[in-house]
């Protein structure tokens, strides 16, 4: 085998490696023949390249979309007897046969920790609240390709001359190509960061039911061959033990658990002495198991599930056992995969066209068998496909099943190297065939115009807004208040706590379900105090307004899926999320990368229209209490042209109608187009611009001041005036390419914000009001350009300003 072309090349890598190898030898850095005193510096060695092979890999299959498990099981084909490894020099120096039980040793404790955490993450009670699809998916996945695979298995065993190796494992083929394992189908969504998609959460609840049926099936075959090869003192000795073991865990570690998380104030980190107890306790029973006759790491699965998930305890765990078990531990359980994997120990076709056979069988029928309930129930094709192929992905559980099996003997060297190559295939297979047929944003496209200023007068306001921590909640409910609900137009809010996704293996996307008797000593949660916030807020517009509470629970690369599809459901016309920035006082304490993040991909996939809301910390009244207060909230509305500006405009039409609320238009304007511009586009805009205007002279408390600029610095000095004037200023996101963006372009950073909103966001410009950028729905059903509504004159003349 060559690398890279050169025929030396390869001799020279090694000659090198095995040199290096021998000087740490004669170093003493190791002694002789006892493999516990196996040499730090070999072992670093090992890593060294072990990392160094795979993120080499990695990077290299990331533009095909592999994942991160195809590059390290091929890092440790590479390393292993298949091609390097071939060199009995660099076997024997590198890893030598004393010498890699350490390297084991570390692979498979890192297995046991990484179950542990799997447990630690997963929530028993997804199988209770599984839907009927869900559950008919599950076990029509299980089902439909063990059938054919089982069938197909039979045949050839009846009807051709099977070696009897061949024979003897093909029962164990069939049973690992029909397993889901939920743990591995939850990272490979993470990976592919689907994970609180519909079809990711569809996927992850049918997945536990597939796995409960698989599961169900082996033990029963245990349970029978425990009976039919053991006898009956053994058999019992061994159920006692285990039923020992699971009531100490139901009744020992669970209530302890539990003990421990309600003696957590909620927002404060666990005690390092409950971590350190719970992996003590992790180290005693991987022992009793090995004792009893399990293996280590069923007792491991079955502590952390008693754990509950997320904070605090679950989040505590795997943010400290959870980098290093993923980025070390597991890599080295993977490469051991691959090094135990001899390439040429394949020797007939006749072995490889068998158990490929059943692979492919059991592929096609667990795509079957996955789809066939979702199209029962008219999901769309490409979307069934999708799921199909997700159930069909393979990972670090039947990695562990196959090296179990080899260890057991059950396989030999030449179908367990067959094994691996499939797993490596069908993985990366699937990978990048989802990645081109489902899409999440693509559900995201709204089929009419969702904006407010196509929003009818006498129509409910859908609204969405975004929480993520309880600081934004007052700002949001002035805006709503400013919103202008009444009974002509009444409001229907749907608020959404956005919390990261933490110690869990799945997203979680529900209702609030208010306790209904809460204890005087059990505290609100976070959730709890800002749900509470809104609804005393609806009180006051019991006529006028309706709340409804949802908890969203998913990783921040991801969490802008929680919010379109909550949009598209609801038929929301607007959303409101928070600025990545925080400001106390006027001075910014914290900037969250994550959240701008999901800022930018709220706006970009958005089915309706959304604001941006910056909150500068200094707001001087509160205008949710204006029924009782004859105070005055001042609205700046900054208008330039365009979609945007002019769905601004449309708001602050709205705010306007608010008896406590004073609005004022500011209008630039200069001897060429502000901004570019289409000719419908600034035909509209002299329309809603001639509406507002008529406002304003039969309404007191509107007002239109027109604003002549020639240049960039006249916008800055109008921005730097409004500092103590209002206490909401409005402007539209984007306004095109001209020659006064051109001038002032230079404080758009790109950000979300847009380039005004970026010079009003920046600490240059000192405004104490609160910031509402607004963007109008960029995406209708049908639609090329989303102002082409045949709608806009018909519904927006209806609407008075």
């Amino acid at each position: 085998m060559q690398l890279g072309g050169d025929p030396g090349r390869e001799e020279v890598i090694i000659s090198y490696i095995c040199h290096d190898v021998e000087k740490i030898s004669s170093r003493g850095l190791w002694f002789g023949d006892d493999p516990l005193a196996y040499s730090v510096p070999l072992l670093l060695l090992q890593l060294s390249l072990v990392s160094i092979f795979t993120r080499s890999i990695y990077f290299l299959l990331k533009p095909f979309g592999q994942p991160s498990i195809v590059s390290q099981i091929l890092g440790g084909v590479i390393l292993g007897p298949s091609i390097m490894g071939r060199n009995f020099s660099f076997a024997a120096k590198v890893f030598p046969p004393k010498g890699r039980a350490l390297f084991e040793t570390l692979s498979l404790f890192g297995f046991m920790l990484s179950v542990f955490l799997i447990g630690v993450k997963m929530d028993p009670k997804m199988l209770l609240r599984s839907g009927k699809r869900a559950i008919a998916i599950g076990f029509s996945a299980f089902s439909v390709p063990y059938a054919l695979a089982s069938f197909v298995a039979f045949m050839l065993e009846q009807f051709s001359s099977l070696d009897p190796d061949l024979s003897k494992a093909l029962p164990y083929v069939v049973a690992l190509q029909t397993l889901t394992a939920f743990p591995t189908l939850a990272c490979f969504l993470e990976e592919l960061k689907i994970l609180n998609s519909e079809l990711g959460r569809l996927a992850s609840s049918s997945s536990i039911v597939c796995d409960v049926c698989h599961w169900f099936i082996l033990a029963m075959k245990f349970l029978i061959e425990l009976a039919s090869k053991r006898s009956i003192k053994m058999s019992f000795g061994f159920l006692f033990s285990v039923g020992l073991l699971l009531v100490f865990v139901l009744f020992g570690v669970r209530p302890a658990v539990l003990w421990a998380i309600r003696h957590t104030p909620e927002g404060e980190p666990v005690k390092e002495i409950y971590v350190f107890v719970v992996l003590v306790i992790l180290l005693v029973m991987g022992f009793t198991g090995e004792a009893i006759g399990l293996n280590a790491f069923v007792p491991s699965f079955l502590l952390g599930l008693v754990i509950p998930d997320g904070p605090p305890l679950g989040a505590a765990l795997v943010e400290k056992l959870d980098c290093f078990v993923s980025v070390l531990l597991m890599p080295i359980f993977f490469t051991m995969c691959g090094l135990r994997m001899d390439v040429f120990a394949i020797q007939q076709f006749k072995t490889v066209a068998t158990i490929q056979l059943i692979v492919f069988v059991a592929f096609t029928g667990k795509i079957i068998g996955s789809a066939l309930p979702p199209l029962f129930c008219r999901m769309p094709v490409l979307d069934a496909i999708s799921l199909g192929l997700i159930m069909n992905s393979k990972g670090v559980v039947e990695l562990f099943v196959l090296m179990a099996w080899k260890m057991e003997h059950v396989l030999n060297e030449e179908c367990f190297a067959i094994m691996i190559i499939s797993v490596v295939i069908v993985t990366g297979i699937v990978s990048p065939l989802v990645k081109i047929l489902y899409d999440p944003s693509k559900r995201f496209l709204a089929y009419r115009r969702r904006t407010i200023l196509h929003h009818r007068q006498r129509e409910e306001l859908r609204m969405l807004a975004c929480v993520h921590r309880q600081d934004n909640v007052p700002a949001i409910i002035d805006l709503l208040a400013a919103s202008n609900p009444t009974t002509e137009s009444p409001i229907n809010l749907v608020v959404l706590h956005l919390v990261k996704l933490v110690g869990r293996a799945s997203s979680l996307l529900v209702p609030h379900q208010p306790r209904e008797k809460p204890s005087s000593s059990q505290y609100p949660s976070h959730s709890e105090r800002i749900f509470n916030a809104f609804n005393n807020f609806q009180q006051h517009y019991s006529e006028h307004m309706t709340v409804h509470c949802f908890k969203g629970i998913s990783p921040h690369a991801t969490m802008h899926n929680d919010v379109c599809s909550l949009a598209l459901e609801k038929r929301s016309t607007f959303i409101i999320i928070p600025f990545h920035k925080f400001w106390v006082s006027g001075s910014v304490v914290e900037t969250s990368h994550s959240l701008r993040h999901l800022n930018k991909n709220v706006l970009d996939k958005a089915p309706c229209s959304v604001g941006v809301l910056v909150d500068r910390g200094n707001r001087r009244k509160f205008l949710s209490s204006l029924r009782i207060n004859t105070s005055l909230y001042r609205v700046a509305t900054l208008f330039f042209g365009g979609a945007d500006d002019r769905e601004a405009l449309a708001y602050a039409g709205r705010m306007s109608k608010h008896s406590n609320i004073l609005t004022t238009l500011f209008c630039f304007s200069s001897s060429t187009d502000i901004v570019e511009g289409s000719v419908r586009s600034k035909a509209l805009d002299t329309d809603v611009l001639s509406k507002f205007r008529l406002s304003a002279f039969r309404d007191d408390r509107v007002s239109f001041e027109e604003v002549a600029v020639t240049n960039g610095e006249g916008v800055l000095d109008v921005l730097r005036s409004l500092d103590g004037a209002y206490d909401l200023v409005m402007v539209g996101r984007r306004h095109g390419e001209s020659w006064l963006m051109t001038q002032i372009g230079k404080w758009d950073e790109l950000g979300e914000l847009g380039t005004i909103g970026e010079i009003l966001a920046s600490s240059e410009i000192k405004i104490s009001a609160s910031i509402l950028v607004v963007q109008q729905q960029t995406k209708v059903w049908g639609l090329r350009d989303p102002e082409e509504s045949m709608h806009l004159k018909t519904e927006y003349a209806t609407q008075d300003l």
